[in-house]
């Protein structure tokens, strides 16, 4: 009788001891809490105050003090294949790891959604592309809840890019480019976790007589979404994509345009801070074999035109990454250059980023040495991508987890 009850004594104290360690701790710690567990210690020992040291920020719309650190999930849809055996679904597969990710790629997904909700009921005609930016990545900061830029925050710099120009433009500080009722923009900005990237993008105009280009891209890229799947060729998504999207027409000022794949613009893989992961997927048909594959995480984005459908290099450069395969006899002459490559990497790592992100940290006169690391190829440059001027473009993007047996369109919100 007696070893009966100690045995059962001995579960009972495993237990609450487990139930201890896995208590839920808080993404955020409060300062208050912090500054009374100090208090008692100043009994036990005085210590010196440091004037300088600044009061740790505290981020009151952190995302993670709202969800305790579970994320809502994306909207899952089925393949369009059906996978063989239970045995090849779980191959090769540890699900908890699995789940980890997810998990940060949805804590993204939220941050984004009231970003760009926030921007949409908050953008108007007049204000400076600078303001939009800067609206959008301070609401991310904020939300992301560290001012560490490695562990969260802006996955890449926020797109802006105005009628013509489908990607890569964000302003460089001094640019006074303002937004017009009638600008057709593409707002297209990514957040990370960990390095794990959200990439997502949207269309926003005021003249409702653009509405016919915005629905054949959104529903271009739905198709897209619903076509990609493990074992699904790529080409084949682009052709699904290229059949939808050529389908429509605009009218503008009495003058019909047929509204054309910008066919050099693709989707992609998305790997751990690497925005483009290796494969791309395409918008038309091109006859890549490749196939996806199961665990892979994929931006499907889509643009469409009024102009030629296919774009160049024009204007001013703001993008800059540090390049994934650096040359091994790369050369650094300038100081300057060595300088600025240490804070690019202790700031940014592998992480897409642009010039004001180094005015924000401090940099100054850094451009001939920016330069310099583009030229020795330790930095790849992104200049702004246009199709013909007097056309418009229009894009919409979401990031799609393939996971074993179904998929989540994890960025996906209510206003698309």
């Amino acid at each position: 009788m007696s070893e009966g009850n100690s045995a059962v004594e001995e579960i009972v104290e495993k237990v609450e001891s487990l139930s201890t360690e896995n208590e839920p701790v808080n993404d955020v710690i409060d300062a208050n809490d912090a500054n009374a567990s100090s208090s008692s210690d100043k009994k036990k020992k005085k210590k010196k105050r440091n004037k300088n040291k600044k009061p740790a920020q505290v981020f009151e719309n952190s995302i993670g003090n709202i969800y305790r650190g579970v994320y809502p999930e994306g909207e899952f849809q089925d393949y369009n294949l059906k996978r063989t055996t239970d045995e090849e679904i779980r191959a090769d597969f540890n699900l908890e790891e699995a789940e980890k990710t997810w998990n940060k790629f949805r804590k993204g997904a939220e941050i984004h959604r009231r970003a760009r909700k926030y921007a949409r009921e908050n953008m108007k005609p007049g204000m400076t592309m600078i303001e939009i930016v800067e609206m959008i990545e301070n609401q991310v900061r904020e939300m992301s809840g560290t001012n560490d830029s490695l562990k969260g925050g802006m996955g890449f710099p926020t797109g802006v890019s105005l009628n013509h120009c489908a990607a890569h433009y964000t302003p460089n500080t001094g640019d006074k480019t303002v937004l017009n009722y009638d600008d057709v923009m593409k707002v297209d900005f990514g957040v990370h976790v960990d390095g794990y990237i959200i990439d997502c993008a949207f269309t926003h105009t005021f003249n409702d007589k653009y509405d016919p280009l915005l629905k054949a891209v959104k529903e271009a890229t739905n198709t897209g979404i619903k076509t990609a799947g493990i074992d699904v060729r790529l080409t084949d998504i682009g052709e699904a994509v290229e059949e939808v999207m050529e389908s429509h027409e605009i009218e503008l000022d009495g003058k019909i345009y047929p509204i054309k794949c910008i066919r050099n613009l693709n989707g992609h893989t998305i790997l751990n801070r690497k925005i483009h992961g290796g494969k791309s997927i395409p918008i038309v048909k091109n006859g890549d074999p490749t196939k996806l594959e199961e665990n892979e995480t994929i931006a499907i984005e889509t643009f469409g035109s009024t102009g030629k459908g296919y774009v160049n290099h024009g204007g001013e450069c703001s993008h800059y990454m540090k390049s994934w395969e650096p040359p091994t006899n790369a050369n650094i002459r300038l100081d300057r250059a060595r300088k600025l490559m240490d804070t690019i990497d202790k700031n940014f790592g592998t992480l897409p980023f642009c010039r004001r992100y180094l005015d924000r940290i401090g940099e100054e006169k850094y451009l001939l040495a920016l330069n310099s690391l583009v030229k020795e190829g330790l930095l790849t440059e992104h200049p702004p991508l246009v199709d013909i001027k007097g056309c418009y473009t229009a894009q919409y993007e979401h990031t799609v987890l393939l996971q074993p047996t179904r998929k989540e369109v994890v960025s996906r919100g209510d206003d698309y």
